[in-house]
């Protein structure tokens, strides 16, 4: 029985670990958040490992808000740098695994195929510079069977997401316009959270290795959304409209696709079409 601490539970992956908790029960789960463990204070970090014999980290926790993180850069640092370089300092002094979950944003979008983990990096804002600063300090500090997943496009029944706000506003209107110029691969939390799970005991490696997991197959938001409307069966016209009729504070990567062999082929992974999970989101959530 080994005990696990995930941080960043109220998040979309976070509450998709809390739903797989009775599936797992080889585990004892610590579920935190903000509000019970604050992972920018290292000895408070130190602490609960010690005091609750934790043997594994799942990182959930972080700082997502792409725009606001144009405004709010000491806080996105805080959370997505400072506070890994914590969980990373306390993996290593106690000797536990830390799984550590990134972002295809940490990528500039001028790659014509998908990214590997070993592609160069190249944030086009600062909620991915945030993200990569994370990874550096982890890879830095280096403790072993630890493991960076970058993934992209998550979604989940839990939380706002876009395949919940494609839903809402396809319900509310006759037409909706979505980027068509940004591609790649929408990730169901849930498969996500299970593939964790799942490659927690095979995690054997002398320090860290990075992974990428998404959902198989590519797409554009604006196929996303498509398929989205369709699947909900609501009467709703989705138009393509390219990033520049559509200004956001935080530049985007128009090609972010991730490569996800090295997951499926070092842990023996097979990963869901992304339309596929996509079909299973849209059930749950019409329970």
């Amino acid at each position: 029985m080994s005990n696990i601490l995930v941080t960043g539970s109220k998040g979309q992956l976070g509450l998709e670990l809390v739903s797989l908790e009775s599936d797992f029960q080889n585990y004892t789960f610590f579920f935190t958040d903000k509000s019970n463990l604050d992972i920018t204070n290292f000895e408070a970090v130190s602490t609960f490992v010690s005091e609750n014999n934790i043997a594994i980290i799942i990182n959930c926790a972080a700082y997502t808000n792409v725009d606001k993180a144009e405004e709010e850069v000491v806080l996105a640092d805080e959370i997505n740098h400072l506070a890994v370089k914590n969980l990373a300092k306390t993996a290593k002094q106690h000797h536990l695994k830390l799984i550590h979950i990134s972002t295809d944003y940490v990528f500039d979008g001028t790659s014509k195929v998908p990214y590997v983990e070993t592609s160069k990096t190249n944030p086009q804002n600062r909620y991915g510079s945030s993200k990569l600063k994370g990874e550096q300090a982890l890879l830095t500090i280096n403790p072993d069977n630890s493991a960076i997943i970058r993934t992209s496009w998550l979604y989940s029944k839990f939380g706002k997401n876009f395949v919940k706000t494609i839903l809402r506003l396809s319900e509310e209107k006759d037409t909706i316009s979505v980027v068509s110029d940004q591609i790649g691969s929408p990730t169901n939390a849930h498969d996500l959270a299970q593939a964790i799970l799942q490659i927690i005991p095979l995690l054997k490696s002398k320090g860290v290795q990075t992974y990428h997991y998404a959902n198989a197959g590519e797409c554009s938001w604006f196929q996303f959304a498509e398929e989205i409307v369709k699947q909900a069966q609501h009467n709703c016209t989705v138009l393509p409209i390219n990033s520049e009729a559509f200004k956001t504070q935080a530049k985007r990567p128009k090609f972010s696709l991730l490569n996800t062999e090295k997951i499926q082929e070092t842990f023996q992974l097979t990963i869901p079409h992304w339309k596929d999970s996509l079909k299973k989101c849209i059930e749950k959530l019409n329970k």
